[in-house]
């Protein structure tokens, strides 16, 4: 049984993976449209990304379920009290100076192994490592974020359905292409409300979100964690 439920989580995470990749993609190409994407992260960020996505995704197949959920949820909350730090001061001006390839692409890498190995939600990474290390905007973030989700969403799905093939396990297409279409909606209709929103209190509230998610999912994980062997035994002893 042990084996069923942990496939059944990967059919799960590959399926989120497709899901988010597919949300990321069509609001990515609405930001891009409308000029709001950094490219320049988007390459020396994001491609490297996607080869950390790929290998963190071979070592998250290696790992049991509750150790990437355990991951996931302290990265999660470092990333929140990260985002509620002061920003830097911004030159009068109001340019940024621009960061070397040869420092982003290391970022680059890691977020994206983080983000292979969780399997799913990961990408909230981006976010706080292009605000906080690119210097970017919040908004700006935001919309070059879509981008790199979607190319890492897609890659660690592939490399997800390829195990889940091999064990003869397939996704509900129909499922995934509903939750999918919902998604981009809502998404879509976020991003005309985060537009309107200031954004120092954008990034706040963007970092309460992480916080309160990483308490519950930790809660939640730390709990069956513990009740496990518990109930295990509970279990035996009705059996004799």
């Amino acid at each position: 049984m042990g084996e069923e439920e942990e496939l059944r989580r990967r059919r799960r995470g590959a399926g989120a993976l497709c899901v988010v990749g597919a949300i990321a993609a069509v609001s990515g190409a609405r930001a891009a449209w409308r000029r709001q994407v950094d490219w320049a992260n988007v390459v020396w960020f994001g491609l490297p990304g996607m080869v950390g996505t790929f290998f963190g995704a071979v070592l998250g197949g290696m790992v049991p379920s509750s150790a990437q959920l355990l991951t996931f949820v302290g990265v999660m909350a470092l990333a929140g009290v990260w985002m509620l730090r002061p920003p830097r001061i911004q030159p009068a001006n109001g340019a940024r100076p621009r960061r070397s390839p040869t420092r982003i692409v290391p970022d680059g890498l890691l977020v994206g192994t983080l983000t292979g190995f969780v399997g799913v939600g990961g990408g909230f990474l981006i976010v706080p490592a292009l605000v906080l290390l690119g210097g970017l905007s919040m908004q700006r973030a935001v919309a070059s974020s879509l981008v790199i989700i979607a190319m890492q969403s897609f890659t660690g799905f592939a490399k997800y359905h390829h195990v889940l093939s091999e064990r003869d396990l397939h996704l509900d297409w129909n499922v995934l292409t509903t939750f999918a279409a919902v998604g981009v909606v809502g998404s879509l209709a976020g991003g005309s409300l985060g537009r309107r929103l200031d954004q120092e209190k954008l990034r706040r509230v963007f970092a309460a979100v992480l916080l309160a998610t990483a308490a519950a999912m930790g809660t939640v994980t730390v709990h069956g964690l513990v009740r496990g062997p518990e109930d295990t035994a509970v279990s035996h002893g009705s059996q004799r």
